[in-house]
Protein backbone atom coordinates (compact mmCIF):
# COMPACT_ATOMS: atom_id res chain seq x y z
CA UNK A 1 0.00 0.00 0.00
CA UNK A 2 1.53 2.97 -1.08
CA UNK A 3 1.99 6.43 1.50
CA UNK A 4 -0.86 8.53 -0.41
CA UNK A 5 -2.89 5.37 0.17
CA UNK A 6 -2.09 4.86 3.96
CA UNK A 7 -3.13 9.02 4.00
CA UNK A 8 -5.91 8.80 2.88
CA UNK A 9 -7.17 6.03 4.64
CA UNK A 10 -6.31 7.13 7.64
CA UNK A 11 -7.70 10.98 7.24
CA UNK A 12 -11.13 9.21 6.21
CA UNK A 13 -11.22 6.81 9.38
CA UNK A 14 -13.85 8.27 10.78
CA UNK A 15 -15.97 8.26 7.60
CA UNK A 16 -15.06 5.02 7.34
CA UNK A 17 -16.28 4.17 10.32
CA UNK A 18 -19.90 5.90 9.51
CA UNK A 19 -20.35 3.51 7.12
CA UNK A 20 -22.74 4.91 4.66
CA UNK A 21 -21.36 8.09 4.38
CA UNK A 22 -18.30 6.36 2.24
CA UNK A 23 -20.66 6.19 -0.48
CA UNK A 24 -21.74 9.91 -0.26
CA UNK A 25 -19.19 12.23 0.77
CA UNK A 26 -16.22 13.24 -1.79
CA UNK A 27 -12.71 12.46 -1.46
CA UNK A 28 -9.78 14.90 -1.92
CA UNK A 29 -8.73 12.78 -4.84
CA UNK A 30 -8.92 12.06 -8.10
CA UNK A 31 -8.38 8.46 -9.99
CA UNK A 32 -6.29 8.83 -12.93
CA UNK A 33 -6.31 5.07 -15.73
CA UNK A 34 -6.52 4.27 -18.91
CA UNK A 35 -7.64 7.02 -21.59
CA UNK A 36 -8.80 6.67 -24.83
CA UNK A 37 -6.26 5.39 -27.15
CA UNK A 38 -6.96 6.87 -31.13
CA UNK A 39 -4.58 5.56 -34.24
CA UNK A 40 -3.20 8.94 -36.22
CA UNK A 41 -3.08 7.06 -39.14
CA UNK A 42 -6.98 6.26 -38.89
CA UNK A 43 -9.90 8.60 -38.93
CA UNK A 44 -12.32 10.04 -36.64
CA UNK A 45 -15.73 11.03 -36.05
CA UNK A 46 -15.55 15.44 -36.42
CA UNK A 47 -18.91 18.06 -35.87
CA UNK A 48 -19.14 19.89 -38.65
CA UNK A 49 -21.84 22.78 -38.35
CA UNK A 50 -23.93 20.30 -36.19
CA UNK A 51 -23.47 16.98 -38.29
CA UNK A 52 -21.08 14.35 -37.55
CA UNK A 53 -18.40 13.30 -40.30
CA UNK A 54 -15.53 10.88 -40.69
CA UNK A 55 -12.02 12.56 -41.26
CA UNK A 56 -8.34 11.06 -41.18
CA UNK A 57 -7.20 11.78 -38.18
CA UNK A 58 -4.32 13.74 -39.47
CA UNK A 59 -5.39 15.19 -42.84
CA UNK A 60 -3.28 16.10 -45.33
CA UNK A 61 -4.71 17.83 -48.32
CA UNK A 62 -2.68 19.80 -51.34
CA UNK A 63 -0.05 16.99 -51.94
CA UNK A 64 0.10 13.44 -52.36
CA UNK A 65 -0.41 11.27 -49.17
CA UNK A 66 1.50 7.77 -49.29
CA UNK A 67 -0.68 5.06 -48.15
CA UNK A 68 -0.26 3.80 -44.52
CA UNK A 69 -1.32 0.93 -42.77
CA UNK A 70 -1.37 -0.30 -38.81
CA UNK A 71 -1.56 1.91 -35.76
CA UNK A 72 0.24 4.89 -34.70
CA UNK A 73 -1.83 5.27 -31.53
CA UNK A 74 -1.88 8.33 -29.51
CA UNK A 75 -2.67 7.60 -25.40
CA UNK A 76 -4.47 8.97 -23.05
CA UNK A 77 -4.69 9.54 -19.11
CA UNK A 78 -8.95 9.36 -18.08
CA UNK A 79 -9.55 11.35 -15.06
CA UNK A 80 -12.55 10.74 -12.61
CA UNK A 81 -13.50 13.08 -10.23
CA UNK A 82 -15.95 13.81 -7.56
CA UNK A 83 -14.99 10.39 -5.90
CA UNK A 84 -16.64 8.81 -2.43
CA UNK A 85 -14.42 7.08 -0.53
CA UNK A 86 -15.67 3.63 -1.95
CA UNK A 87 -15.24 4.59 -5.28
CA UNK A 88 -11.99 5.21 -4.39
CA UNK A 89 -10.70 2.51 -2.81
CA UNK A 90 -12.62 0.28 -5.71
CA UNK A 91 -10.61 2.09 -8.40
CA UNK A 92 -7.31 1.75 -6.33
CA UNK A 93 -7.86 -1.63 -5.95
CA UNK A 94 -8.40 -2.54 -9.54
CA UNK A 95 -5.07 -1.76 -10.30
CA UNK A 96 -5.57 -0.19 -13.54
CA UNK A 97 -6.39 3.13 -11.46
CA UNK A 98 -4.12 5.24 -9.23
CA UNK A 99 -5.38 8.19 -7.08
CA UNK A 100 -3.52 11.47 -6.50
CA UNK A 101 -4.57 14.84 -4.61
CA UNK A 102 -7.21 16.70 -6.63
CA UNK A 103 -5.04 19.81 -5.94
CA UNK A 104 -2.77 18.20 -8.65
CA UNK A 105 -5.02 18.16 -11.35
CA UNK A 106 -7.19 21.08 -10.47
CA UNK A 107 -5.27 23.33 -8.48
CA UNK A 108 -7.68 25.15 -6.18
CA UNK A 109 -6.73 28.55 -7.54
CA UNK A 110 -8.14 27.66 -11.35
CA UNK A 111 -11.71 26.24 -12.35
CA UNK A 112 -12.17 23.17 -13.84
CA UNK A 113 -12.91 24.99 -16.60
CA UNK A 114 -9.84 27.18 -16.78
CA UNK A 115 -7.84 24.09 -16.22
CA UNK A 116 -9.93 22.12 -19.30
CA UNK A 117 -8.94 25.58 -21.21
CA UNK A 118 -5.26 25.52 -20.49
CA UNK A 119 -5.26 21.79 -21.21
CA UNK A 120 -7.09 22.74 -25.03
CA UNK A 121 -4.77 25.15 -25.42
CA UNK A 122 -1.67 22.85 -24.92
CA UNK A 123 -3.14 20.30 -27.24
CA UNK A 124 -3.41 22.83 -30.21
CA UNK A 125 0.17 23.97 -29.36
CA UNK A 126 1.18 20.41 -29.67
CA UNK A 127 -0.62 20.19 -33.11
CA UNK A 128 1.25 23.07 -34.25
CA UNK A 129 4.72 21.59 -33.05
CA UNK A 130 4.02 18.41 -34.20
CA UNK A 131 3.80 19.48 -38.07
CA UNK A 132 6.88 22.10 -37.51
CA UNK A 133 8.93 18.87 -36.45
CA UNK A 134 7.52 16.79 -39.19
CA UNK A 135 8.40 19.42 -41.45
CA UNK A 136 12.12 19.85 -40.79
CA UNK A 137 12.50 16.38 -40.56
CA UNK A 138 11.23 15.60 -44.10
CA UNK A 139 13.46 18.63 -45.18
CA UNK A 140 10.70 20.73 -46.14
CA UNK A 141 10.54 24.84 -45.24
CA UNK A 142 9.07 26.26 -42.17
CA UNK A 143 9.31 29.95 -41.89
CA UNK A 144 9.06 32.95 -39.38
CA UNK A 145 6.03 34.65 -39.32
CA UNK A 146 6.23 38.18 -37.76
CA UNK A 147 3.90 38.60 -34.59
CA UNK A 148 4.51 41.57 -33.83
CA UNK A 149 6.88 44.84 -35.14
CA UNK A 150 7.79 47.38 -32.48
CA UNK A 151 6.73 51.00 -33.82
CA UNK A 152 9.54 52.73 -32.89
CA UNK A 153 12.24 50.06 -33.97
CA UNK A 154 14.03 49.97 -36.68
CA UNK A 155 12.34 47.25 -38.91
CA UNK A 156 9.03 49.33 -38.30
CA UNK A 157 9.25 51.06 -41.24
CA UNK A 158 9.79 48.27 -43.69
CA UNK A 159 8.23 45.21 -41.91
CA UNK A 160 4.42 44.25 -41.09
CA UNK A 161 2.88 42.18 -39.25
CA UNK A 162 2.21 39.05 -41.25
CA UNK A 163 5.08 39.53 -42.90
CA UNK A 164 7.03 35.81 -43.79
CA UNK A 165 10.97 36.57 -42.26
CA UNK A 166 13.04 34.65 -45.08
CA UNK A 167 16.47 35.94 -45.21
CA UNK A 168 18.95 38.20 -43.42
CA UNK A 169 22.24 39.12 -45.56
CA UNK A 170 21.40 36.20 -47.74
CA UNK A 171 21.09 33.62 -44.41
CA UNK A 172 18.55 31.49 -44.23
CA UNK A 173 16.54 32.35 -40.65
CA UNK A 174 13.75 29.31 -40.03
CA UNK A 175 13.91 29.43 -36.25
CA UNK A 176 14.18 32.40 -33.21
CA UNK A 177 17.41 31.00 -32.21
CA UNK A 178 18.63 31.37 -35.59
CA UNK A 179 17.27 34.82 -35.98
CA UNK A 180 18.69 36.02 -32.35
CA UNK A 181 21.94 34.58 -33.41
CA UNK A 182 21.89 36.24 -37.05
CA UNK A 183 21.03 39.44 -35.43
CA UNK A 184 23.13 39.47 -31.96
CA UNK A 185 26.18 38.95 -34.71
CA UNK A 186 25.79 42.43 -35.87
CA UNK A 187 26.53 45.26 -34.37
CA UNK A 188 24.50 48.07 -33.87
CA UNK A 189 24.57 50.87 -37.02
CA UNK A 190 24.71 48.00 -39.45
CA UNK A 191 22.49 48.09 -42.22
CA UNK A 192 21.35 44.15 -42.91
CA UNK A 193 19.69 43.08 -46.10
CA UNK A 194 16.29 41.76 -45.04
CA UNK A 195 14.38 39.22 -47.30
CA UNK A 196 10.74 39.14 -46.53
CA UNK A 197 7.54 37.28 -47.96
CA UNK A 198 4.12 39.69 -47.75
CA UNK A 199 0.75 38.32 -49.60
CA UNK A 200 3.42 35.74 -51.67
CA UNK A 201 5.23 38.25 -53.21
CA UNK A 202 9.37 38.34 -51.68
CA UNK A 203 11.49 41.62 -51.30
CA UNK A 204 14.81 42.36 -49.96
CA UNK A 205 14.85 45.76 -48.05
CA UNK A 206 18.08 47.34 -46.45
CA UNK A 207 17.47 47.96 -42.14
CA UNK A 208 19.81 49.50 -39.82
CA UNK A 209 19.84 47.67 -36.65
CA UNK A 210 19.56 49.56 -33.93
CA UNK A 211 20.54 49.21 -30.24
CA UNK A 212 18.50 46.34 -27.44
CA UNK A 213 16.59 48.48 -24.85
CA UNK A 214 17.59 48.44 -21.66
CA UNK A 215 21.24 47.05 -22.81
CA UNK A 216 23.33 49.73 -20.62
CA UNK A 217 26.49 48.91 -21.46
CA UNK A 218 25.76 45.00 -20.68
CA UNK A 219 26.70 41.78 -22.48
CA UNK A 220 24.30 42.44 -25.07
CA UNK A 221 25.19 45.96 -25.90
CA UNK A 222 27.13 45.34 -28.99
CA UNK A 223 24.21 42.95 -30.61
CA UNK A 224 21.72 44.37 -33.00
CA UNK A 225 18.34 44.72 -32.45
CA UNK A 226 15.80 44.15 -35.12
CA UNK A 227 12.74 45.35 -33.22
CA UNK A 228 10.58 41.91 -34.16
CA UNK A 229 8.81 38.84 -32.79
CA UNK A 230 8.11 36.21 -34.60
CA UNK A 231 6.83 32.56 -34.79
CA UNK A 232 7.79 29.34 -36.83
CA UNK A 233 5.00 28.51 -39.43
CA UNK A 234 5.33 26.10 -42.49
CA UNK A 235 6.08 27.25 -45.87
CA UNK A 236 4.90 24.78 -47.64
CA UNK A 237 1.77 24.17 -50.67
CA UNK A 238 -0.41 22.06 -48.50
CA UNK A 239 -1.89 21.75 -45.53
CA UNK A 240 -2.35 19.87 -42.46
CA UNK A 241 -4.86 19.45 -40.23
CA UNK A 242 -5.64 17.60 -36.83
CA UNK A 243 -9.17 16.20 -36.27
CA UNK A 244 -9.74 14.95 -32.70
CA UNK A 245 -12.02 16.99 -30.17
CA UNK A 246 -12.33 16.36 -26.56
CA UNK A 247 -8.48 15.21 -26.52
CA UNK A 248 -6.26 18.13 -24.11
CA UNK A 249 -2.59 18.55 -22.94
CA UNK A 250 0.07 18.27 -25.13
CA UNK A 251 1.83 14.47 -25.14
CA UNK A 252 0.27 13.68 -28.35
CA UNK A 253 2.81 15.63 -29.85
CA UNK A 254 5.39 12.67 -30.95
CA UNK A 255 2.77 10.53 -32.07
CA UNK A 256 0.98 13.26 -34.51
CA UNK A 257 4.33 14.24 -35.97
CA UNK A 258 5.25 10.43 -36.73
CA UNK A 259 2.02 10.02 -38.44
CA UNK A 260 2.72 13.35 -40.90
CA UNK A 261 6.28 11.85 -41.40
CA UNK A 262 4.53 8.42 -42.22
CA UNK A 263 1.84 10.08 -44.92
CA UNK A 264 4.42 12.04 -46.53
CA UNK A 265 7.13 9.97 -47.37
CA UNK A 266 7.35 6.60 -48.59
CA UNK A 267 7.27 3.21 -46.90
CA UNK A 268 5.54 2.31 -43.77
CA UNK A 269 7.34 3.68 -40.81
CA UNK A 270 5.35 0.92 -38.55
CA UNK A 271 5.94 -1.97 -40.65
CA UNK A 272 1.70 -2.31 -40.97
CA UNK A 273 1.94 -3.16 -37.55
CA UNK A 274 0.29 -1.90 -34.14
CA UNK A 275 2.57 0.83 -32.50
CA UNK A 276 1.68 3.26 -29.83
CA UNK A 277 3.24 5.84 -27.70
CA UNK A 278 3.51 9.08 -25.90
CA UNK A 279 5.48 12.47 -26.20
CA UNK A 280 5.61 16.02 -25.98
CA UNK A 281 7.73 17.57 -29.37
CA UNK A 282 8.63 21.04 -30.04
CA UNK A 283 9.97 22.38 -33.39
CA UNK A 284 13.23 21.30 -33.40
CA UNK A 285 11.78 17.32 -32.98
CA UNK A 286 13.20 17.02 -29.16
CA UNK A 287 10.86 14.59 -27.31
CA UNK A 288 9.94 15.27 -23.53
CA UNK A 289 8.63 13.39 -21.10
CA UNK A 290 4.84 13.26 -20.43
CA UNK A 291 2.94 12.09 -17.52
CA UNK A 292 0.50 9.01 -16.37
CA UNK A 293 2.40 6.85 -18.42
CA UNK A 294 1.87 3.69 -17.03
CA UNK A 295 -2.06 4.24 -17.57
CA UNK A 296 -1.38 4.84 -21.41
CA UNK A 297 1.02 1.80 -21.40
CA UNK A 298 -2.05 -0.35 -19.84
CA UNK A 299 -4.63 1.16 -22.62
CA UNK A 300 -2.17 0.72 -25.44
CA UNK A 301 -1.98 -2.83 -24.42
CA UNK A 302 -5.14 -3.75 -23.81
CA UNK A 303 -5.92 -2.12 -27.41
CA UNK A 304 -3.54 -3.84 -29.28
CA UNK A 305 0.12 -2.66 -29.10
CA UNK A 306 3.13 -4.60 -29.39
CA UNK A 307 5.57 -1.34 -29.25
CA UNK A 308 5.51 1.45 -27.09
CA UNK A 309 7.76 4.40 -27.70
CA UNK A 310 8.78 6.01 -24.50
CA UNK A 311 10.30 10.00 -23.66
CA UNK A 312 13.80 8.70 -22.64
CA UNK A 313 13.39 10.44 -19.44
CA UNK A 314 9.64 8.20 -18.79
CA UNK A 315 12.05 4.96 -18.96
CA UNK A 316 12.35 4.37 -15.05
CA UNK A 317 8.52 4.76 -14.53
CA UNK A 318 8.02 2.81 -17.59
CA UNK A 319 10.23 0.14 -17.07
CA UNK A 320 8.74 -0.44 -13.78
CA UNK A 321 5.01 -0.71 -14.73
CA UNK A 322 5.17 -2.30 -18.25
CA UNK A 323 2.37 -4.64 -19.26
CA UNK A 324 3.62 -7.96 -20.28
CA UNK A 325 3.24 -7.98 -24.44
CA UNK A 326 4.88 -4.33 -24.90
CA UNK A 327 8.13 -3.69 -26.49
CA UNK A 328 9.47 -0.33 -25.01
CA UNK A 329 10.93 1.41 -27.04
CA UNK A 330 13.09 4.71 -25.91
CA UNK A 331 13.42 8.08 -27.67
CA UNK A 332 14.33 11.32 -27.22
CA UNK A 333 14.12 12.91 -31.16
CA UNK A 334 11.61 12.16 -33.89
CA UNK A 335 14.57 11.46 -35.80
CA UNK A 336 15.43 8.44 -33.10
CA UNK A 337 11.73 7.39 -33.25
CA UNK A 338 12.05 7.57 -36.98
CA UNK A 339 15.24 5.32 -36.98
CA UNK A 340 14.06 3.04 -33.98
CA UNK A 341 11.08 1.74 -35.90
CA UNK A 342 13.07 1.38 -39.09
CA UNK A 343 15.84 -0.88 -36.68
CA UNK A 344 12.43 -2.66 -35.89
CA UNK A 345 11.26 -3.55 -38.70
CA UNK A 346 14.56 -4.67 -40.68
CA UNK A 347 14.94 -7.34 -37.48
CA UNK A 348 17.36 -5.48 -35.96
CA UNK A 349 16.84 -4.28 -31.73
CA UNK A 350 15.93 -0.71 -31.28
CA UNK A 351 17.15 1.02 -27.90
CA UNK A 352 15.24 0.24 -24.97
CA UNK A 353 14.23 0.97 -21.73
Amino acid sequence: MNRRMVTLLAALAPVVALGVLGTTVHVPFVALGPGPTVNTLGDADVNEDGKVVRKPVVEIDGTEVDPTSGNLNMTTVAVRDKLTLFDALGLWASGRQGLVPREEVYPPQKSKNEVQEENTAQFAKSENSAELAALRYLGLPVALELTTVSTDGPAASVLKEGDLLLRIDGTPVDTLVGLQDVIGAAAPGTTVQVTYQRDGVESTAPITLGSRPGADGGEDAGKGYLGVNAKQVPNVPFTIDFNLADIGGPSAGLMFSLAVVDKLSTGELNGGKFVAGTGTIDPDGDVGPIGGIPYKMIAAQEAGATTFLVPAKNCDEARANRPDGIDLVKVDTLSSAVDALATINSGGTAPTC
